[in-house]
């Protein structure tokens, strides 16, 4: 979570909102890493999360993140955490909750859906007040 925090550390200082991730294999080795890049790169689809599934697979050389755990420090929304199951990641690690929208288990929880051919394993709060700090100080200095 260290390393997803000083990423969104890196979005927020570059005017995304500050969140970070990383895709951890097996053996512990980060092999893919992304922040919030919506803003500086003007597509809508640079989430953390996807950047760091597109940097993960690009290193392993193929889609299948299937033995890999994907560490956030905020609660993945719909997009993400349909990305995570199509990548067929076995583990979400998330920091902060997003009970506007998540989908990990607060407003929805596609990552665990029932009807997917794939679930994903969710832990949640892990340095979650730390998260959740820099996301409030981010937007408490635009309002």
């Amino acid at each position: 979570m260290a390393s997803a925090l000083a990423l969104a550390g890196e979005a927020g200082a570059a005017g995304d909102v500050p969140v970070g991730a990383v895709v951890v294999d097996a053996a512990g080795e980060v092999i893919g890493q992304g922040r919030n890049r919506r803003t500086a790169d003007g597509d809508p689809l640079a989430h953390a999360e996807v950047v760091a599934l597109r940097d993960a697979a690009e290193s392993r050389g193929g889609w299948r993140l299937d033995d890999c755990t994907l560490v956030v420090t905020l609660e993945p929304c719909p997009m993400c955490a349909g990305a995570a199951l199509q990548a067929r990641i076995e583990r979400i690690v998330l920091g902060a909750w997003d009970a506007k929208a998540g989908a990990c288990g607060s407003v929805w929880d596609v990552a665990r859906e029932q009807r997917a051919p794939h679930w994903i394993e969710v832990v949640g709060g892990i340095r979650g007040q730390e998260c959740a700090a820099l996301l409030t100080d981010f937007f408490r200095e635009r309002r």
